[in-house]
């Protein structure tokens, strides 16, 4: 049987797709459909939020013409899936002539004719919707923001709004911003959505206005401080028809997306423990992060962060949660949580002025998977097995600051009228939430 693979994004499948699909099949017996992930325009320089990659899987199914069909989301993985399938040809459009002949080893290349007249990028001009987006806080994340955002289509900066007049003019000419609005009533006006990047006991007021308006929120880390609040704010969304999404980079990320795929799919066997960290030695107590009266310290400024991989590969129904902090001048400067689940038990450890590894190691029954620090910045992983011989390396991008990929699961949340991002589930923020609340209410709770 004569097998051929091809890939490709098929963004609103069109008539030029499916002829290629068509002239794939008639080269061999047997047609494997390789699409790419959601990030599949970083190489163009934009971020597209038309059709996430499982709703291009179903059209492409639906074509009737691929016999199998599988996701491509790390670079090398054509090389791995050729010698996978023991593939006999690799077909791809025209248009990629030549940038595929080192595949010439493994299998037959063939560079088939396009459609003319029909592409993705046409349809996508012809159809884009404009987003225009306002931001609230105009500190070092916001500074992020601004630039990461070019990087995404159908995304505008209408403007700013900040208490701080003198941080909001400073911020608004350095972005290159048309409107500084005096109040964030104002701001509400003019914008289709706002992002949040106040300080963190501002969210919930901030976060219910804007919701209220009938504008969708990307809320920077931690959304709300009370379990309540933030089902809430979800619920409120909902019933307005807006888009609310906790703004977490980490549950963006290509590569960490990748590691919960093969984790969850059997790779290392049952998980067992997990084990997470993250620390700074920040050595200016004067900063927000040490100020107890605007929700300073590590737990409510970084526990988003380990309890990601936790809540992804465990789930938030786990049984106990004890808290173990130090503590000087009202905030803890390291913190850590034990968590025990019916089949496992997960750790996490934060600091600010306690400093740690950084890193990241999820153990089962077959083996272990390990990610260096800092590993909320995921580029690259290990799995590793009792016979090291067994042990693979993988390899990604991280580009920029990582924000493009959170808001281009919101651009894609807002166009396609998902209220929910398998990235970061409602029920996985709400459980961080309830986190931070135990350790506001000290509840499991000791001084060390």
């Amino acid at each position: 049987m004569k097998k051929v693979i091809t890939y490709g994004t098929y963004d609103l499948l069109h008539q030029g797709h499916i002829n290629l699909l068509r002239r794939a099949k008639e080269l061999g017996d047997y047609l494997i459909v390789g699409v790419t992930n959601d990030n599949f325009d970083r190489e163009r320089g934009k971020l597209n939020v038309c059709n996430n990659v499982l709703e291009r899987v179903e059209a492409v199914k639906a074509t009737g013409l691929a016999d199998k069909i599988i996701i491509e989301d790390y670079f090398g993985q054509k090389i791995d899936d050729i010698q996978k399938y023991d593939v006999d040809i690799f077909a791809i459009g025209s248009d990629w002539e030549g940038k595929f002949d080192y595949l010439n080893e493994y299998c037959k290349v063939v560079y088939l004719p396009r459609t003319e007249g029909i592409s993705s990028t046409m349809l996508r001009e012809e159809k884009q919707t404009i987003i225009k987006v306002g931001i609230t806080g105009c500190g070092n994340i916001a500074r992020r923001f601004v630039p990461e955002a070019a990087f995404v289509n159908g995304i505008e900066i209408a403007g700013a709004h900040d208490s701080n007049p003198a941080a909001l003019k400073e911020f608004t000419a350095t972005n290159g911003l048309k409107n500084a609005y005096g109040s964030f009533d104002a701001l509400l006006e003019d914008v289709d959505a706002v992002y949040i990047a106040t300080p963190h006991l501002s969210h919930y007021s901030l976060a219910k206005q804007a919701l209220l308006a009938k504008k969708h929120v990307l809320c920077e880390i931690p959304l709300v401080l009370e379990e309540e609040q933030a089902q809430e704010l979800y619920a409120l969304a909902e019933q307005q028809g807006v888009i609310l999404m906790e703004a977490h980079k980490t549950a963006h990320c290509p590569a960490f997306n990748h590691l919960m795929v093969m984790i969850k799919s059997g790779a290392i066997g049952e998980v067992v423990d997990i084990e997470a960290s993250l620390s700074r030695l920040l050595p200016d107590k004067t900063r927000r992060e040490f100020d107890p009266a605007q929700a300073g310290g590590s737990m409510y400024e970084s526990a988003v962060y380990p309890l990601l991989p936790i809540f992804k590969l465990l789930g938030t129904d786990y049984q106990k949660l004890n808290i173990y902090s130090r503590m000087e001048n009202g905030v803890d400067i390291y913190t850590k949580g034990v968590m025990r689940y019916p089949t496992a038990v997960c750790s996490f450890k934060l600091g600010l002025g306690v400093k740690t590894e950084g890193n990241l190691v999820i153990s089962g029954t077959k083996g272990y998977a390990y990610v260096e620090a800092p590993w909320w910045k995921t580029d690259y992983f290990e799995l590793r097995f009792e016979d090291q011989h067994k042990n693979k390396k993988f390899f990604y991008k991280w580009d920029g600051e990582g924000l493009r990929y959170e808001i281009q699961e919101w651009m894609s949340c807002i166009v396609n009228k998902r209220h929910e991002s398998s990235r970061l589930y409602r029920k996985e923020s709400i459980a961080m939430a309830r986190v931070m609340q135990q350790f506001t209410q000290r509840k499991n709770f000791e001084k060390i």
